[in-house]
């Protein structure tokens, strides 16, 4: 290795940084509160009809649905009954909710260069400071709703949510989740954002085992990591990659997000009885996963339903 290489690396590892990818792939010694290793995170609760199937689906297949992601398509399209009934099922069936708020980068009038390969590139940060303040209303609008866990992609609103949170203006058990769109891989970029008050991070969906492993030794939040993904960000199925996934990077959420892409499934004019049907073949996707683990990985634990540390919705 020459000097230079070295050096870097030196100075990365007293910064409490990997200088090298995890490639022995070490035993995680982390886990959850309850001392679990995973937990089974679904995608796309669009509507409280969707989440009315995940939760029947859930329990005909006996699969624990640790967390839900809620209302991927913005959840500006729910009116405040449709929220209330969402998250009054959440805490009934014992589920974490993290919630997709809008407004978003896509809607902004001024955001078009984002429909080209080039202006994409540009990240999904929100545009001006009129645009943040409409997208935290939308997470006060939830919060009115029961709901305390939200997802962010930009560091500017993170830092504005914890300072809210810090100081009273937020519920002090909000959760905040920091979006696969946030672009996250490295264990440097886990060690930034954990810093500025993140409560678990879902890198991008193609990381390696190696690269899980070096993130892991840097941060102590959950790792929020794609068994399977839709089409356009790369269509992988990682299923019996699940136990090694767990071993390295635990805490771990096994997340389900099947589909051609994220913007066909989750436009709220996809009928409702698409979402339900998409829910329940993401529930038989979670039981398979959890036969994997108990086949494979049986030394391995995840959280019983209703795990203590889990922040529920409360009661409206």
């Amino acid at each position: 290795m020459s000097e230079t290489l070295s050096t870097i690396r030196n100075f990365m590892e007293k910064e409490g940084i990997p200088g090298r990818d995890g490639y022995d792939l070490k035993t995680s010694q982390k886990g959850f509160a309850d001392g679990a290793n995973w937990r089974i995170e679904i995608a796309g609760v669009e509507r409280a009809s969707t989440m009315e199937a995940m939760i029947a689906e859930a329990r005909k297949r006996q699969v624990v649905v640790h967390r839900a992601i809620a209302t991927v398509g913005g959840s500006s399209y729910c009116d405040m009954a449709e929220l209330k009934d969402i998250a009054q099922m959440a805490r009934d069936e014992e589920i974490e909710v993290v919630m997709t708020v809008g407004h978003r980068k896509a809607w902004d009038t001024g955001s078009k260069e984002i429909s080209n390969s080039e202006g994409a590139m540009q990240g999904f940060r929100l545009r001006g400071s009129d645009n943040i303040s409409y997208h935290i209303a939308d997470i006060m609008r939830n919060i009115e709703a029961g709901f305390r866990g939200f997802l962010v992609y930009d560091e500017g609103v993170l830092f504005l949510l914890n300072k809210m949170r810090q100081e009273g203006l937020l519920p002090q058990e909000t959760i905040f989740k920091f979006s696969v769109f946030g672009g996250y891989c490295s264990a440097a970029g886990g060690k930034v954002i954990e810093s500025m008050g993140v409560n678990s991070m879902n890198p991008i969906s193609d990381v390696s085992l190696p690269i899980l492993s070096s993130i892991r030794q840097a941060v102590d939040i959950p790792l929020d990591v794609y068994i399977i993904i839709v089409d356009e960000f790369g269509g992988m199925y990682r299923l019996y990659e699940a136990p090694e996934i767990a071993r390295v990077a635990s805490p771990v959420y096994f997340k389900i997000e099947p589909g051609t892409s994220e913007a066909d499934i989750y436009k709220p004019w996809v009928s409702e009885e698409f979402h339900a049907n998409l829910i329940r073949e993401k529930v038989k996707m979670a039981s398979v996963i959890q036969e994997i683990m108990a086949r494979h990985a049986p030394d391995l634990k995840t959280s019983l339903k209703g795990a203590e540390d889990l922040v529920l919705p409360v009661k409206r």
